[in-house]
């Protein structure tokens, strides 16, 4: 499988996609975009893969967000369709079954951090900074980050940084609950690999409903939500991975998962 704009790699259960535009601070395009629709199909089919992770190549950033140089001349039909690419790929990021943790490695801005959003799990560098900057340049965010960003941190500090287009650092954005932990820079990638091998490990069955669960309930009403959970549980309850948990326990041993 060849890839122009990333790297894509698979070891030990764990699929690494990384966009590798590092002289243009890992700008999506067209191209990049589709390349990781491509390599995120391909995880999906791999039975062996049980946990993505996606970043960026450098020390730089993880993703400026947009190319900006593609918006000269833009129109309001030119605009719609990028707004629609990015779409695209964040819903594809955030309905694909299995976990998939942003690694935020450096700059996360504008679609950067809108793509960062859409995993399930954000891992930042110390030295990583976070922003909705596209009011700098006279636009608004346009691949759900007014959506994701308030449903993560709340609607008042959301307006704060899409107002205001600041960036903020990696221990504010743990703070606001944006990113769920944070690492430093010369432990960083071990670390998020140490991560992806924990969830790794997990039953894939009971972490591919468990995340649909939060997902759909999120914006369901709590009964509903309940009622949707119930069915969820009874799916689960009939996995072998089931027993295969009840039976490590009792035996006091770790389990074998085979995501059946």
């Amino acid at each position: 499988m060849q890839f122009q704009y990333v790297i894509y790699e698979k070891s030990e259960r764990i699929a690494t996609i990384t966009l590798n535009r590092p002289d243009a601070l890992n700008a999506f395009n067209k191209d990049v975009v589709e390349e990781i629709l491509k390599a995120l199909e391909d995880a999906k089919n791999d039975e062996k893969i049980r946990v993505v992770i996606l970043t960026g190549a450098g020390e730089k950033a993880f993703s400026a967000g947009a190319d900006i140089k593609t918006m000269k001349g833009f129109d309001a039909l030119k605009a719609r369709e990028l707004s629609l690419m990015g779409e695209k790929l964040c819903s594809a990021i955030e309905n694909f079954e299995k976990p998939v943790i942003a690694a935020i490695n450096g700059y996360a801005l504008g679609g950067g951090l809108e793509v960062a959003m859409a995993c399930d799990l954000r891992i930042a560098s110390d030295k990583a900074k976070m922003g909705q900057t596209e009011i700098n340049i006279g636009l608004i965010p346009g691949w759900g980050g007014t959506q994701r960003l308030t449903r993560l941190i709340g609607k008042t500090k959301a307006k704060e940084l899409v107002f205001t287009g600041k960036m903020i650092d990696a221990k504010t954005a743990e703070q606001l609950g944006l990113v769920n932990m944070v690492v430093p820079a010369d432990q960083f990638r071990e670390a998020v690999r140490k991560f992806a091998m924990e969830l790794a490990e997990k039953a894939p069955v009971a972490l591919r409903i468990a995340k649909a669960l939060i997902n759909k309930g999120a914006d369901m009403s709590l009964d509903a939500a309940i009622a949707l959970e119930r069915e969820g549980f009874g799916v689960v309850g009939s996995t072998e991975d089931l027993q295969e948990g009840v039976s490590a326990f009792i035996e006091k041993r770790k389990p074998v998962f085979k995501g059946k």
